[in-house]
């Protein structure tokens, strides 16, 4: 018999600690490959270094990538603790597709049962979003703001052809603002949506595994 080609890897990337306590909180089995949860640091810069650094090993060629952490949503009605799945990510530097949007949507809405998944563009900026600026980036059709998302998937595209996604869970909204009483509460919720989510990680992988028919 010949040998079964090894398993591909998958790398989770977030930027801060906070969120890859959370998600190394929330790891269990059930993965269908080696997985890697990467730390970027803050912002596309970054982000950039380190997704970039990190897929040069050649133990990561082919490798998932997906994009995760805390984001500012955009959209009137959003609260924290909803998730966001990116259809792309976009900044200055590009646009990414992202795959298994759906099936994110699907796994999420069972493994998360109650919350809110939204889907939609997810642009990138080089620093907090707020008041007008937030208004504005809703026009342009964007759902949601986060700092890392375009610029990990813009890196993992550059370095050879992978399978990209990017799943938000919102820490602040229109009516939920950071600098607002309320806001660790807001960031209490994320953090425990965040613990949550790696089952629906794990089936994306998976059925990216799978024979197409």
């Amino acid at each position: 018999m010949s040998p079964q080609p090894a398993p591909a890897p998958m790398l989770i990337a977030c930027a801060l600690g906070i969120e890859q306590f959370a998600l190394r909180a929330g790891e269990r089995g059930g993965a269908g490959g080696p997985v890697t949860v990467l730390r970027t640091g803050m912002g596309p810069r970054a982000a950039e270094r380190s997704v970039t650094r990190v897929l040069a090993d050649p133990a990561l060629a082919g490798a998932a990538v997906l994009a995760t952490g805390f984001c500012a949503g955009l959209a009137p009605g959003m609260h924290p603790g909803d998730l966001v799945v990116a259809e792309e990510t976009r900044d200055p530097a590009g646009t990414v597709p992202c795959v298994g949007t759906d099936l994110l949507v699907k796994e999420l809405v069972r493994t998360v049962p109650g919350r809110t998944v939204h889907t939609g563009p997810l642009t990138g900026s080089d620093h907090v979003v707020r008041g007008q600026e937030r208004s504005d980036l809703l026009t342009t059709g964007a759902i949601a703001v986060d700092m890392e998302s375009a610029a990990t998937l813009l890196s993992a595209v550059r370095t050879g052809e992978r399978p990209v996604a990017a799943v938000r869970v919102v820490v602040d909204a229109p009516e939920h603002e950071l600098v607002r009483i309320g806001t660790l509460r807001g960031g209490i919720s994320a953090f425990r949506v965040l613990r949550t989510v790696l089952p629906a990680f794990y089936e994306w992988h998976r059925s990216l595994l799978l024979p197409r028919r």
